[in-house]
């Protein structure tokens, strides 16, 4: 929503327009926007809403128990959202009053921010697994890495090489079953919750990256 807005600003200024005094039509268009999107991403990407779906239901299960989500990573990194309820407080000094905020692990969980959080934050610890995977065989051959996020650096000469490493690698962590993985640690972490069937898998064939050119750019 956030960068929906960003643009809808970017286009009025563009044409001349005070996005102070539109601020309440661009918030509505920027909800319409943003639903609207989701809707056609769940209609074109049905089994990728149908996994969203299914993290987002096991984390509500997770929360609803007064329990932060927990998981751990596919390269073994355990991962506890740490999405507390905040309190604030005031200390007072001499020369000034500063507001401070209490997060620490012994306030009440935010369970909204647990259960939203949690579908982004998995994804992002994939992205990072691929990434570290790319590096560590990167390493294996001598060769220069560098990254951020999902953006990947290696010398001019090395490009053909590394393009044929992190596609390796994504086949390697991709052909794990990661949800039924997750599944299982999430059974033996929450013994008494009974979570939902895992969604059934495509029909992708991960080999097809070796040869797809716009992959990974």
């Amino acid at each position: 929503k956030n960068q929906i807005k960003e643009k809808i600003d970017e286009k009025l200024e563009e044409k001349g327009c005070d996005i102070d005094e539109l601020e309440q039509e661009i918030h509505t268009a920027c909800g319409y926007l943003a639903s609207l999107t989701m809707e056609v991403m769940g209609q074109q990407f049905k089994g990728a809403r149908q996994t969203m779906n299914w993290l987002t239901e096991c984390a509500r299960l997770i929360a609803a128990q007064g329990q932060p989500v927990s998981f751990i990573s596919p390269i073994g990194v355990p991962v506890v959202q740490p999405y507390r309820q905040r309190r604030p407080f005031t200390v007072v000094t001499l020369l000034q009053s500063i507001t401070l905020t209490n997060d620490s692990d012994k306030m009440p969980l935010h369970r909204q921010r647990q259960v939203s959080a949690f579908p982004p934050n998995y994804v992002h610890s994939l992205d990072s697994s691929h990434m570290l995977l790319t590096a560590i065989e990167m390493q294996k051959r001598g060769l220069h890495f560098s990254a951020v996020h999902d953006s990947y650096w290696t010398h001019p000469c090395d490009i053909e090489e590394m393009n044929t490493v992190l596609r390796e690698s994504f086949i390697e962590l991709y052909d794990r079953p990661l949800l039924e993985e997750l599944k299982n640690v999430w059974e033996m972490r929450y013994p008494s919750i009974n979570f939902p069937d895992v969604p059934a898998q495509g029909d992708l064939d991960l080999k097809d990256v070796r040869s797809a050119p716009y992959f990974f750019q």
